[in-house]
């Protein structure tokens, strides 16, 4: 088992709080996050972003390794996400997580190229983590 942990503290409240995130690698170090980097466009990180990086990266490492056992070798895979924070009654959720693709993969075809990208997605442990609708479009090239 795999454990990798942050941390987030919060000083003040409600829109005039202020908070900071640390990782446990020091990526992210005091990182800003509050309301105006959540819902405007203020200063600092946000959770939502957060999540959007983290499934990209999951995603994008789950497909690399399932074409290393395809024995394919080369190429390159850029995933960008886009997590969806919709109301909910009083509060909020994360409603959808929309990843785009752009691949450059030789030695393959495209059709068996999407069935391993969606393999890949089901498969990410960011994927399964998600209570979200999970979409995935795909610019593919054979390179």
């Amino acid at each position: 088992m795999i454990t990798r942990t942050a941390s987030a503290r919060y000083e003040g409240f409600g829109k005039e709080g202020k908070g900071q995130i640390t990782t446990q690698s020091g990526v992210l170090s005091d990182q800003q996050y509050g309301f105006g980097s959540r819902f405007d466009q203020g200063i600092g990180t946000n959770p939502e972003e957060l999540i959007a990086a983290a499934h990209a990266a999951c995603f994008t490492m789950a497909l690399s390794f399932a074409l290393a056992k395809e024995g394919l070798s080369g190429g390159t895979l850029e995933t960008t996400a886009k997590v969806k924070l919709d109301q909910d009654g009083d509060g909020f959720e994360i409603s959808r997580s929309d990843l785009s693709l752009a691949a450059t993969v030789a030695g393959i075809d495209e059709t068996r190229f999407r069935e391993i990208a969606e393999g890949a997605k089901a498969g990410c442990p960011v994927s399964k983590l998600l209570n979200a609708e999970i979409t995935l479009e795909i610019s593919f090239s054979g390179g």
